[in-house]
């Protein structure tokens, strides 16, 4: 092998991934310079000079003329008859350089330079991918599904490293075939047989925010801020914001006219049923803005138990607790709060029929005549106003008020 071309010679690292070429070349001359020293003891006296746009590499041993049969060092002293070989001007005391030929390191020399740079190389590139997801975890990227396994899928990103999205990320509807362009956030970086492993999620808090921020350009600029996320992927999340800026309604910024930007966000998410509220530092009322669209009577908090008691209507406790319990699951999360739900009891009312024993049955007639069939409905007219419309006497009107009341006591 007379000519260095590293093009040729190391053909598969033509096209490096995560390597720039001033540290490739650190890692060539590095590589060149431990075989020198391995067959010259030093490469103190050696230039490398490598040209990165060709690939062409060149070492040069530089020595000094001496006396003929005064040479000590071969490797570092040349004799005045071997250096006019090269060049019948020398003379004693002047430097000369000639060029090592890779031939001269002998084969197996060369192949075990290979597998040296072979390894260095594969660590670097390990070493950069490592440095760049970790810098990239929180953020989305985009892939194409290269492999679909039972327990993850294999996603390649745009220089063909290699990220893994396990099942236990994946959105419970997510189905996915080669080829398909899958997003996702990078959700931790870690090495395993000293290989980084790149995880990626679709179920994260994480990925929701940022499916905000790229939908909602007033998150995106910091006019409004996504205070808190839970979710039950697939299923049904809740997001609180707050805008900074009194003219900005938060919800309706994030919800966007008719639905249009959280319709892809939904979208993404297989349909996950997406609830924006506007965040509160009032427990109380951020608690009752987390169970929409229930309507709640009345909420007993506990603070150092950082529990809830939340009285609603019966037509309203489904509303509150949600299909499969999700809503007030999600309400408790995003609240920090146990939230317990109770309904209010009503107390039944009673025909006025059922009074005949203790109301004649003349009197009660008297009170259908107006529109009162039950108790409460006689109760609920003030008492003067009852004895106008029947024509009845105080006393009467006392008495049958008084009846009634005795019952809901």
């Amino acid at each position: 092998m007379d000519t260095m071309n590293l093009i040729s010679t190391f053909a598969e690292f033509k096209e490096l991934k995560n390597i720039d070429k001033s540290t490739m070349i650190g890692v060539l001359e590095d590589v060149f310079r431990h075989l020198l020293i391995k067959t010259y003891e030093t490469d103190e006296n050696f230039d490398i000079i490598i040209n990165p746009e060709k690939g062409d590499m060149e070492i040069w041993r530089n020595r000094t003329v001496v006396e003929d049969g005064t040479v000590e060092n071969p490797n570092q002293q040349i004799s005045l008859t071997d250096a006019r070989k090269i060049d019948e001007s020398y003379e004693v005391g002047e430097e000369v350089a000639d060029e090592i030929k890779l031939s001269s390191f002998g084969r197996r020399a060369v192949l075990s330079l290979r597998q040296n740079l072979a390894s260095r190389i594969l660590d670097l590139e390990k070493a950069n991918l490592y440095e760049k997801y970790s810098e990239k975890v929180g953020d989305i990227i985009t892939g194409e599904v290269y492999q679909v396994w039972k327990k993850e899928i294999l996603v390649l990103d745009d220089e063909d490293n290699e990220l893994v999205l396990p099942k236990s990320e994946q959105i419970p509807s997510d189905f996915f075939r080669k080829g398909d362009t899958i997003r996702a956030i990078v959700s931790k970086v870690e090495m395993r047989n000293n290989s980084p492993a790149i995880i990626l999620s679709r179920t994260a808090p994480e990925f929701l925010e940022r499916l905000f921020e790229l939908e909602v350009p007033e998150i995106f600029d910091g006019l409004i801020t996504i205070k808190k996320i839970v979710r039950i992927p697939g299923e049904r999340a809740k997001v609180a914001v707050e805008s900074y800026d009194e003219r900005i309604d938060p919800v309706g910024a994030c919800v966007g006219m008719k639905g249009s930007r959280i319709y892809s966000i939904v979208k993404e998410l297989r349909n996950e049923n997406i609830d924006v509220v506007n965040w509160t530092a009032n427990a109380q009322l951020l608690i009752q803005r987390a169970l929409n669209p229930a309507k709640i009577t009345t909420i007993n908090i506990d603070e150092e138990k950082k529990t809830a008691a939340v009285y609603l209507k019966p037509s309203e406790v489904s509303l509150a607790i949600g299909k499969g319990g999700l809503n007030i699951r999600l309400a408790s999360m995003l609240t920090g709060y146990d939230i317990d739900v109770y309904r209010e009891v009503e107390e039944e009312d009673v025909a006025l029929d059922d009074f005949s024993d203790e109301i004649d049955q003349w009197i009660i007639d008297v009170l259908k005549g107006i529109g009162c069939d039950t108790a409460k409905s006689v109760l609920e007219i003030p008492a003067d106003e009852l004895a106008r419309r029947t024509d009845l006497e105080d006393e009467t009107v006392k008495e049958v008020v008084a009846i009634l009341r005795s019952e809901f006591e």
